[in-house]
């Protein structure tokens, strides 16, 4: 259990945004499975943008939760104050910046991870950001741009004497993609840096690699990204292990075609069928990767070759139906 602002976060498993993956209804569904916090795609903070189709879909909160947390990207401290301003009024709880993003198509409009290169700037951006909104603003980055350019820990002094009130890090630099192994030495560094909640992120795939992150690096917090895709449950068996010791059993057939399911038709209704039917194939594929299903389907792959020709809703269910009607063998090669 941590702090930011005024919100108790009663979980130690965050998940991470991530575009094209965090929206709305897998947000709900973490949250459900045991997340501790979510944290909405990434939105540029030019706000003339975000009548596209594509930015009305990321902006969308749930009003149910008391706990929205979205994050903004951009390299202009006031477009960044004023993105928080608006999102602050339309129903955030919490500004999230993004300084870790590796993407070219993002560092090239100086802002994501390429803003790592400018403290001054960085300052600039958090001071402006901070004061715009009464809201807890949080931070994301990596250790650094590159191998010879990790300021992981000057960032982290930065952000905590500008008032940002947690900070999450990747550890990698934004050169390294999302190659090599994760540098917790530096998270662990950064973390004896502030007195700020810490939330270490990066090849966290287990309950075990979860604990000995956090006891290895002292960060209040795991945050994951990609592990989370196709197995939301990571929430809730790393959450259960960390507070009681115990490893859960892994999720059964039964409940991995029932949250499938469940999953496509939220993203049905949160796109309309065109687009939730399209969206609904790779998350299909992540769900079912590594894993044989009914006699007609010796494999995964088999599956999602016939799976991503289907074009009506109801086609697809009763597919994801057909796959899991033999007994489920989880741990079999695709």
């Amino acid at each position: 259990m941590f702090q930011i602002g005024q919100h108790t976060i009663d979980s130690q498993v965050i998940l991470a945004p991530m575009a094209g993956v965090t929206d709305l209804p897998f947000r709900r569904l973490c949250k459900r499975l045991g997340a501790g916090m979510v944290v909405s795609e990434m939105v540029t903070a030019d706000t003339r943008l975000w009548h596209t189709r594509k930015s009305s879909y990321r902006l969308k909160k749930d009003q149910n939760d008391s706990l929205n947390v979205v994050q903004i990207a951009g390299g202009d401290p006031e477009m960044m104050a004023e993105a928080a301003r608006v999102n602050a009024m339309n129903g955030a709880h919490i500004i999230d910046i993004n300084m870790g993003c590796p993407a070219k198509k993002v560092c090239n409009k100086a802002a994501g991870s390429a803003l790592l290169k400018d403290e001054q700037l960085v300052r600039d951006i958090l001071q402006a950001t901070v004061a715009a909104v009464e809201l807890p603003v949080t931070l994301k980055i990596r250790t650094g741009w590159d191998s010879q350019n990790r300021n992981g820990e000057t960032i982290a002094r930065i952000a905590e004497d500008a008032g940002i009130q947690a900070l999450a890090v990747h550890g990698r630099t934004r050169a390294c993609g999302y190659k090599g192994d994760a540098e917790y030495d530096t998270i662990a560094r950064i973390r004896q840096a502030i007195n700020i909640p810490l939330f270490a992120n990066g090849d966290i795939n287990s309950a075990g690699k979860a604990r000995q992150v956090l006891d290895y690096t002292g960060a209040d917090a795991v945050m994951l990204g990609r592990p989370a895709q196709g197995n939301p449950w990571i929430f809730r068996e790393i959450s259960h292990y960390l507070t009681t010791g115990k490893v859960l059993p892994c999720p059964t057939a039964e409940e991995v075609r029932d949250t499938l399911l469940e999953h496509l038709q939220a993203l049905y209704l949160f796109y309309g069928n065109y687009a939730g039917i399209r969206i609904a194939r790779k998350h299909v594929g992540w769900y079912l990767k590594n894993r044989q299903g009914s006699e007609r389907f010796k494999n995964s792959d088999m599956f999602r070759n016939e799976f991503n020709q289907i074009e009506e809703t109801e086609l697809q269910l009763s597919a994801i139906r057909t796959f899991f009607t033999a007994p489920d063998r989880a741990e079999a090669a695709a």
